[in-house]
């Protein structure tokens, strides 16, 4: 584990600022200690490009968070992809003394450290994690600053709705390929669920599950091309991604749109480095950092100096999500005056941050931890580059629809 311990500095120095809920200010005062925070993230095995992402936002979080007055020890921990080790790590983290969690970017790993956190009353701020059940178990000492898997293909859907609408390019028919790993699997559930309703110009032809370990998708992209949807709806992270689109390449199967309705892998840099232009065109629809607001601008800033090899544009759906949990953390630490665990969870609960990362309302939660205020944008590879195209509110860019063919790029 590495550490990184900062000093309050002060808050005049932050340009943008954060709106919190006002505490007693007798209690702000008194309040000169630091709050420990071990962030655990899957930086190796399966998950670790993502997880790497989020740990890029966690070290550039310190200058951030110090700049608007808070005090923050954070502790990074590998939990490697695995939720036994995740669970692991969770009960040697707080055994050493830390007093909140933040993490974990996949649900399953989640949901290993929810539990030890239930056990030992230690909050957990989640950054990242889509799986329903993570707030439907009726878990008191977690928050989650993230959609439910509903609420990405709910809102993955609209946007595919609006987008085509604005581009006059139609779809009638499509496939959904997912992972069948734990948030593939809960979101072929929430599509299931919501598809029917959403009133949808398409229909899904077919619903093609695959192992995100397969050497290649061969097979898959073999049965997707005989049906030869207009559009490729696909639940990802970026190693498999890259096989999707590697397979989709061989096979000459060129559809009017990939787009995902929300999931990690396609904004990878992993995803940009094999695949170089052939990553452009992809779209996917999720939340992402609002380049307009001062936090977001902050944190930017921060991030070049501490990750100077890395780009904060791929990054910054992971890199925002981390920084606005240890946001939440160390807020509610000020506020609480104590980082004893049943208090400091109550101050959580009655967050609410209006200045932030992330397109969206308010940051606060309802009576089972979950932030309903998140939005979603459409986000497309232009360049080997997310670029948000849509809602224009937010957009940089127009999208590029249908997809330009593999060959000649």
């Amino acid at each position: 584990m590495t550490k990184t311990r900062l000093l309050p500095l002060d808050r005049r120095a932050f340009v943008g600022g954060a709106a919190s809920l006002v505490a007693a200010p007798s209690i702000v005062r008194a309040q000169a200690k630091t709050l420990k925070i071990a962030v655990l993230l899957p930086r190796s095995g399966l998950y670790a490009q993502g997880g790497q992402g989020c740990h890029r936002g966690a070290l550039a979080a310190p200058k951030v968070l110090a700049d608007m007055g808070y005090a923050v020890e954070l502790v990074h921990v590998d939990v490697e992809s695995s939720a036994d080790v995740a669970r692991t790590q969770a009960e040697k983290a707080i055994n050493e003394g830390a007093q909140c969690i933040v993490g974990a970017f996949d649900s399953g790993l989640t949901l290993a450290i929810a539990q030890v956190c239930e056990q030992r009353q230690t909050p957990l701020v989640i950054n990242i994690a889509a799986a329903p059940q993570v707030t439907e178990q009726g878990y008191k000492f977690l928050v989650r600053n993230f959609q439910t898997g509903g609420q990405l293909v709910s809102n993955g859907l609209r946007l595919i709705k609006e987008v085509s609408a604005a581009t006059k390019v139609e779809f009638k028919s499509a496939v959904f390929v997912h992972a069948n790993d734990t948030f593939g699997t809960a979101q072929r559930g929430a599509m299931d669920a919501i598809f029917p309703k959403a009133d949808m110009p398409f229909k899904i032809v077919e619903n093609i599950s695959y192992d995100p370990r397969a050497q290649d998708l061969s097979v898959e992209v073999t049965k997707i091309r005989g049906i030869n949807p207009d559009l490729v709806l696909a639940v990802t992270r970026a190693s498999d991604a890259i096989k999707l689109v590697r397979d989709m390449v061989r096979q000459r199967f060129e559809p009017k749109a990939i787009i995902s309705p929300g999931s990690p892998g396609l904004y990878d840099e992993e995803f940009y480095q094999a695949l170089g232009p052939l990553s452009d065109d992809i779209m996917f629809n999720l939340p992402w950092a609002n380049p307009k607001s001062p936090v977001t601008q902050a944190l930017e800033a921060a991030y070049k100096t501490v990750n100077p090899n890395n780009r904060f544009a791929v990054d910054a759906f992971n890199a925002g999500f981390t920084l606005e949990a240890l946001l939440i953390a160390s807020d509610a630490f000020k506020r609480a005056g104590t980082a004893d665990g049943p208090t400091l969870m109550q101050a959580i609960k009655a967050t609410k941050i209006t200045e932030h990362v992330m397109i969206g309302g308010p940051i606060q939660f309802d009576e089972k931890g979950q932030n309903p205020n998140i939005g979603s944008a459409a986000v497309q590879n232009q360049k080997q580059t997310p670029v948000v195209v849509y809602p224009d509110a937010v957009a940089a860019g127009k999208p590029v629809l249908p997809m330009r063919g593999w060959q000649g790029r």
